[in-house]
């Protein structure tokens, strides 16, 4: 089934993005980001491929070809690395131009399709999942641009939505009885194995 809400949250964490990106100078962009070792537009780089990435994905989809999310090692990193060395009008473009290629493959999605699996280097995931982690990407990164734009910007949709979904995995993340401890407030937050 199409997730609708999702679709609508992501596309207006698009646009706040992109109308951030907007404000960023040339100077702005050379800066680093809350990511150790990329500046601003290596993540604006990073989110553009993103896009594309969910993009291939979906056009997979549509041919019955199920699909890796990056098909050839080193794509993802080599992409982000040329894609952050454009000129600030030349990122903005990418990135406004993927957002937007993104939009419209949802729309031209086959409401039969939203559960096809295509892969992630996670795993196997629907594009109905796929399309929450894209949502993910957006508001992460765009607080880790360092533009002002924090988790208290974050709309009460994607917060409820990602703290069901980290709940209802943290049992795989750490010992049960310790996770027990820590919520019973008997002992410092344990550490966390990666989320997936």
């Amino acid at each position: 089934m199409r997730p609708t809400e999702v679709i609508d949250a992501c596309v207006t964490a698009n646009q706040l993005l992109i109308n951030d990106v907007a404000q960023l100078t040339e100077r702005d962009l050379r800066e680093p980001c809350r990511l150790p070792g990329w500046t601003r537009a290596h993540l604006i780089a990073h989110l553009a491929r993103n896009a594309d990435s969910v993009v291939w994905l979906i056009e997979g989809a549509m041919i019955g070809e199920t699909r890796h999310q990056y098909p050839e090692a080193g794509a993802r990193e080599r992409d982000i690395e040329a894609g952050s060395h454009q000129a600030k009008d030349a990122l903005f473009q990418d990135l406004k131009s993927s957002c937007r290629a993104l939009e419209l493959a949802w729309d031209e999605l086959d409401d039969g399709l939203w559960e096809t699996l295509q892969l992630l280097g996670s795993g196997p995931r629907t594009l109905s999942e796929i399309t929450f982690r894209r949502l993910r990407e957006v508001e992460v990164h765009h607080v880790d641009l360092d533009v002002e734009y924090s988790s208290a910007d974050w709309p009460d949709f994607y917060v409820e939505e990602e703290l069901r979904r980290q709940v209802e995995n943290l049992p795989t993340r750490a010992e049960h009885a310790v996770l027990v401890e820590w919520l019973l407030g008997r002992r410092d937050v344990p550490a966390l194995g990666p989320w997936t």
